[in-house]
């Protein structure tokens, strides 16, 4: 309880420094580390013939949602609090068309040798980049959708490769196929 006699739900400055904690990496081993990150945003007709002909009134939503997909997955140190700064070898972002559903799916790859993962690089970035495609379509239909934000793969470190158990879509595993040989 407080002076005033109402008890607070705020944990004091001690309880807080005590919920957080970043894992130490020290007597981890260096090892080629990769993630592969997927999602989808549904854009509906219009904005999907207009994203697909490239010819969005706020431009060229593919290509800018490769570079801010990129952008973002270098500053994921400095958006999640408790990720450690690394030096990313490789960060590239795919994208499909999925006429059928007005959709884009989206995957990124973030790649490094060091003592920790890039799962949180590779989520930033396909983060990122979905809601770049999102602001450049909203114009059109801002009725829009992201689903499907996950986590597919992650290879190095003392656990080794991991998929997600519900299995990588046949897109996704063609894009693991071509950084495979570097892992």
């Amino acid at each position: 309880m407080n002076e005033t006699g109402v008890q607070s739900t705020m944990p004091d400055h001690d309880q807080t420094r005590q919920q957080f904690s970043m894992a130490d990496v020290a007597d981890k081993t260096v090892s080629r580390r990769l993630a592969l990150a997927g999602g989808t945003i549904v854009v509906g007709e219009e904005a999907f013939r207009l994203l697909r002909d490239r010819s969005l009134p706020k431009g060229d939503a593919l290509a800018l949602a490769e570079f801010a997909g990129i952008q973002a997955a270098k500053q994921t140190p400095g958006l999640i609090p408790l990720c450690h700064p690394i030096s990313l070898n490789r960060v590239a972002v795919h994208t499909r068309l999925r006429a059928d559903e007005h959709a884009v799916e989206v995957y990124v790859v973030a790649e490094i040798d060091a003592k920790t993962g890039v799962e949180m690089e590779a989520l930033c970035g396909l983060n990122i980049a979905l809601l770049t495609i999102w602001d450049l379509t909203k114009p059109i239909n801002a009725a829009l959708e992201i689903t499907a934000v996950k986590l597919l793969y992650k290879s190095g470190g003392k656990r080794g490769v991991w998929k997600h158990p519900d299995g990588l879509p046949a897109a996704a595993q063609a894009i693991l196929d071509q950084y495979q040989d570097r892992c």
